[in-house]
């Protein structure tokens, strides 16, 4: 039986037995200086949404602000990486709308499908629980290394290809297993997105520093003081709900650093871990194992 449910005045989710429909959007401006690297990005962020519910993307729209004073042909090539990547998600481009603005901006309205059976939660973790994180943190430090024209190239390389890596392959392996909770760690950092995951499962989530998966080069950058305003401003979101045990400053700044197009935060069942964390590290790109879920302790995310 068909059902249509109004969730505000102008739009409507339409969900049967067997399938349901997510529609998602984000666009943000430029975190690299190459063009096509940039609509690369921009997209793999805006598909990760529909990857964290469970869903395939099946469809894109452009969303797109750009400036009079840069040339057309820097407008086509950010659109050709953000083609490229709806094509390797397999969803189809159908146009989309560009405004004129003083700084360019793109992405992607994203509509994908999932059985509703199969729909994964940023809630629902369970006592008992393993955290498992797709890729390694550290992208917003390293941007800002890059800003200040510190970093290497060879660093510069890592964290794009890091950036622009679909979490489409992580999803595929991960769907094989029990997935109690799931959400994609982009700019509320790992500690606002597990503070998101902890509070709707009321749940404590215990996230241990010395498992944190972290990209190479990063700890360098933030010893050096080398932090994006955005993880003061997590830090202050995250207020009394989190408790940190960690003792190194810099690693403290990590947990709040914001990352963009980050991995997938599964929280999976302990008999199912070990089996899906060792498939997962097969892939080209991988995060790992960073801890595990309580019943409900005075926080709700613990850094040890």
């Amino acid at each position: 039986s068909t059902q249509a449910k109004t969730l505000f005045p102008y739009t409507t989710l339409f969900r049967s037995d067997e399938l349901a429909m997510i529609h998602t959007v984000d666009f943000f401006p430029p975190v690299v200086d190459d063009p096509y690297m940039y609509g690369q990005i921009a997209a793999a962020n805006a598909l990760s949404d529909v990857y964290a519910m469970g869903g395939v993307p099946k469809l894109a729209l452009n969303v797109v602000a750009f400036p009079n004073c840069l040339g057309p042909e820097v407008l086509e090539q950010i659109l050709r990486g953000g083609a490229d990547k709806v094509m390797e998600a397999g969803a189809v481009l159908a146009g989309g709308h560009t405004i004129n603005d003083k700084e360019p901006k793109y992405g992607l309205c994203v509509t994908g499908y999932v059985h509703p059976d199969k729909m994964w939660k940023n809630y629902g973790a369970e006592e008992g629980d393993i955290l498992i994180l797709t890729k390694p943190l550290g992208c917003g430090i390293l941007n800002t290394a890059i800003k200040a024209e510190m970093a290497s190239q060879e660093e510069i390389e890592r964290v794009q290809k890091i950036m622009a890596k679909l979490n489409k392959y992580a999803a595929e392996i991960a769907s094989k297993y029990t997935i109690h909770s799931c959400t994609d760690v982009t700019g509320f950092s790992l500690a606002g997105h597990s503070l998101e995951m902890a509070k709707g499962s009321r749940k404590t989530l215990v996230i241990q520093s010395e498992k944190l998966p972290i990209i190479e080069g990063v700890e360098e950058y933030a010893q050096m003081g080398l932090i994006p305003e955005g993880a003061y401003r997590n830090r202050d979101f995250a207020g009394d709900e989190v408790r940190s045990e960690i003792k190194e400053l810099w690693m403290e700044d990590l947990v709040f650093d914001p990352q963009t197009s980050g991995g997938l935060l599964l929280a999976v069942p302990a008999e199912e871990a070990d089996a899906l964390a060792e498939e997962l590290a097969g892939m080209d790109i991988f995060g790992g194992v960073i801890g595990y879920v309580t019943e409900l302790q005075d926080k709700a995310v613990v850094f040890e």
